[in-house]
């Protein structure tokens, strides 16, 4: 009789760690985490696209890592072995990126590396797969990974189509397009930044307000 009402209890606390990273505590939008890389490589959708997936790949791989070895680590070294787990898959992102394209790997530069302090994967690290099981965190690394990209992407198609009229390099307007050229700049990533952060606040506050309503 019991076992029914666990495995939905189950189901909707893993299907809530998977998508609460995509809009309710998206890292970009909403906790404001990452803030660097997103302002920095969001002039091209390529560029963002690229960014995104890195990270990703090393929150979930460094999220599992550490959920793995949490019983191991000692309290007082426990930010110290983050940085090298992380560092590690860092460096595995970094060549696999080198391999693929080097123009996206020049492209990225040095926040590339930085990774590595990003404060959304030391966060989630901390937060939750130090505390949880590794089913719990990849999927927790899953949806934290999903809204930062997706957040970086949006910026990084605003900011190609209206800074240089294309999508991906593929040009959109023809040659009597005017691009914004202050969009690729980085006054114009903190216009687009500020502008979206506005947006989800906005949607988020009507949210609370509904359910405050409703209840």
């Amino acid at each position: 009789m019991n076992e029914p009402i666990y495995s939905a209890s189950a189901k909707h606390e893993n299907f809530d760690c998977l998508v609460r990273g995509l809009w309710k505590e998206n890292p970009v939008l909403v906790s404001l985490l990452g803030c660097c890389p997103t302002l920095a490589v969001s002039n091209s959708v390529i560029n963002a696209v690229s960014m995104g997936l890195a990270t990703t790949f090393v929150l979930i791989c460094s999220s599992a890592l550490i959920s793995m070895l949490r019983r191991f680590i000692p309290k007082e070294v426990r930010i110290g072995t983050f940085i090298v787990i992380i560092a590690t898959f860092v460096t595995v992102a970094d060549y696999l990126i080198q391999a693929i394209s080097l123009e996206i790997h020049k492209a990225l530069g040095a926040f590339l590396a930085l990774i590595v302090v990003n404060c959304i994967i030391l966060g989630r690290a901390e937060a939750f797969a130090s505390k949880n099981t590794i089913a719990k965190s990849i999927l927790d690394a899953i949806g934290s990974g999903i809204g930062f990209t997706l957040a970086i992407v949006c910026m990084g198609t605003i900011r190609e189509i209206l800074g240089n009229g294309s999508f991906a390099g593929i040009d959109l307007f023809g040659p009597s397009f005017e691009p914004w050229v202050i969009m690729i700049l980085p006054c114009g990533g903190f216009f687009i930044f500020g502008t979206l952060m506005l947006g989800a606040n906005i949607v988020n506050t009507r949210q609370r307000a509904k359910a405050k309503l409703g209840a």
